[in-house]
């Protein structure tokens, strides 16, 4: 078993190859996947293997090697990866891991091994990666589907309760200006309210790499962005500022998106900022772009959580002196928003600087209709 080890060692990137180039060829998902993601763990998972074989010269000892832990944790996280990928399915995971082990044997047999021991052992191995890819990547679809819908009915709860405190703020004493204001904003918290309720149910029917439903439409998301600020300025008792033009900003856009990315990054910028400093809010209208920054004087986000902030399944806990819930996805939610509209965030997060989120939003990548986000852009 050691001698085919050290043969398959040698031909380590002949299979991950080979393996590549019949993935692409077979699974419809693959193409759409560039190739270091669709690599992920799998040679990973090939060196475990080949590690086990190596240590073992009997097939029936491996299965109490410690090293199985290993392509345990390698296939939980494949499987978890192909949860964020596009167009993916269980069928086309098990299709993946018969091409390794199809690979592997044609390999073997080219070079005259036919031992039933290795064959054996290859194929439980490569078995019990692929049910535990199934099992993760299941689980994280469900995960998705969770926690997507969890933000949505979070985000619902805002609007309802801005309509609700209008509601109780009605006053006719208070003069006419004061009573249209409140009418105002009770019927764009009723009506936020309403387009969300159509999102979370679009959510329930996310696949793999699936985020949100947009609906795009050419407007002028000006007077919905005015209504973020006045909405925030209501409901919290912190300073925010919004620094902007009072110019028409025409493009095509989902307004209930980008409502919902701005109120995201101003409800963090006040949860995480310093009670006595602003939050700023800065809107630059170009031609063919929108930017929007929101900044707040906290404390940094550590410079080691900063890669992963915005990826899906990958949200750290970071450790403020002001703990507050957090509902998992929503700077999820402001790269796909950002992204669907052919744009890009940036985070700057620096010791004496704080925090700031630097949103770019392309005014006509995209045509009125409907469309769903990816979770993962670069997948």
């Amino acid at each position: 078993m050691k001698k085919t080890a050290r043969l398959l060692k040698s031909k380590r990137n002949e299979i991950i190859e080979l393996w590549e180039k019949e993935v692409l060829k077979q699974i419809n998902a693959a193409p759409s996947t560039n190739k270091i993601a669709l690599h992920d763990h799998v040679p990973n998972i090939l060196d475990d293997v080949l590690e086990i074989m190596d240590a073992h010269e009997n097939s029936d000892e491996y299965t109490k090697d410690e090293r199985i832990l290993r392509i345990e944790s390698n296939s939980l996280e494949h499987g978890r990866h192909r949860a964020t990928s596009p167009h993916y399915t269980v069928g086309q995971i098990i299709h993946e891991y018969m091409i390794f082990n199809d690979v592997i044997i044609k390999v073997l047999g080219q070079n005259q091994v036919t031992e039933a021991s290795i064959s054996h052992l290859i194929k439980c191995t490569i078995d019990k990666a692929m049910l535990n890819s199934v099992s993760s990547f299941t689980e994280s679809i469900q995960e998705m589907q969770n926690k997507l819908m969890g933000t949505l009915a979070h985000d619902i709860r805002n609007p309802l309760a801005a309509a609700r405190m209008a509601i109780e703020m009605l006053n006719y004493d208070a003069g006419k200006e004061r009573l249209e204001k409140v009418k105002k904003m009770s019927y764009n918290g009723v009506n936020k309210a309403i387009d969300l309720i159509e999102g979370l149910l679009d959510s329930i029917t996310a696949k793999a790499g699936e985020g949100i439903m947009l609906s795009f439409s050419e407007l002028d998301i000006n007077e919905d962005i005015q209504t973020v600020y006045e909405e925030a300025c209501e409901v919290f008792s912190e300073e925010i500022i919004l620094e902007k033009d009072n110019e028409p900003i025409k493009g095509v856009f989902d307004p209930t998106a980008i409502r919902r990315l701005l109120e995201n990054l101003v409800t963090n910028g006040v949860k995480y900022g310093r009670s006595d400093k602003p939050v700023v809010i800065k809107i630059n209208n170009e031609a063919e772009w929108l930017n929007i920054s929101v900044h707040n004087y906290g404390e940094p986000i550590p410079a080691e959580k900063q890669e992963g902030i915005f990826t899906f399944l990958h949200h750290g806990k970071q450790q403020r002196e002001k703990k507050l819930k957090s509902y998992g996805i929503g700077l999820t939610l402001v790269k796909m928003v950002a992204e669907a509209h052919g744009g890009s965030v940036i985070l700057r997060s620096e010791e004496g600087f704080g925090t700031e989120f630097q949103i770019r939003l392309n005014k006509y990548s995209n045509v009125p209709g409907k469309t769903r986000t990816l979770l993962n852009s670069e997948a």
